[in-house]
């Protein structure tokens, strides 16, 4: 049995989150930027989160957010954690934890191993960090495009706190990223869609039974 976790990032409707209820999700992630094809309202996501609270920790997913958008997401959503995807510093991972009062969850673009050494001068300042892959040249959104990096650049990588992979995951591959990067939580938003945005039920229990199965 495999010991990862999982979080399904992107949740628009309400049978996705109960598809990644169902399958055992251990992080429900709802985006909160406004180019995101898979953005939500903070009002909708915490009716969306509902059923949630106490199986599942709830994750804000916010861009380069201003303390007032900060403020409001908490205000609202009352998330149990803050996912930061922006080109935000670790001066400004460790202010949002600050002022949230919440963890937060620092998403770092990765293409090779020189950027896996840089996301480590975000451990003390973020609760958590997530290697993601480096969004193309010209793209107007930091994560969600689908692509994968070389796993194996984590293999020897171990953050203090319990980090996420996510990048180009899908339930035909997941197993192969966990064996690779020995990542302790994996992170899929695309990878279980059947357009952009639109999370198939169907995919999300896919991807976590094969987190299972490893």
């Amino acid at each position: 049995m495999s010991r990862a976790g999982a979080k399904i990032c992107g949740l628009t409707t309400s049978e996705a989150v109960a598809a990644a209820l169902e399958g055992g999700a251990s992080y429900l992630g709802f985006v909160l930027f406004d180019k995101s094809p898979r953005r939500i309202g903070a009002e909708a996501a915490a009716r969306l989160a509902a059923p949630a609270r106490q199986r599942a920790r709830i994750v804000a997913l916010l861009v380069d957010p201003d303390d007032a958008l900060v403020a409001e997401t908490v205000a609202v959503l009352k998330p149990d954690l803050i996912q930061l995807h922006g080109r935000e510093t670790p001066n400004r991972a460790a202010a949002v934890r600050a002022a949230s009062g919440l963890p937060t969850l620092k998403a770092i673009g990765v293409r090779d191993a020189s950027d896996v050494q840089a996301a480590l001068a975000y451990e003390g300042a973020a609760d958590h960090l997530m290697f993601d892959a480096k969004p193309p040249l010209g793209a107007d959104r930091p994560g969600g495009h689908g692509s994968a990096f070389d796993w194996t650049l984590l293999a020897d990588v171990r953050p203090a706190r319990p980090w996420f992979l996510a990048g180009g995951l899908d339930p035909w591959n997941v197993a192969e990223a966990i064996a690779a990067s020995r990542a302790p939580l994996v992170d899929v938003s695309s990878g279980v869609e059947r357009g952009p945005g639109l999370k198939d039920p169907g995919l999300i229990a896919a991807f976590l039974d094969a987190v299972r199965r490893v």
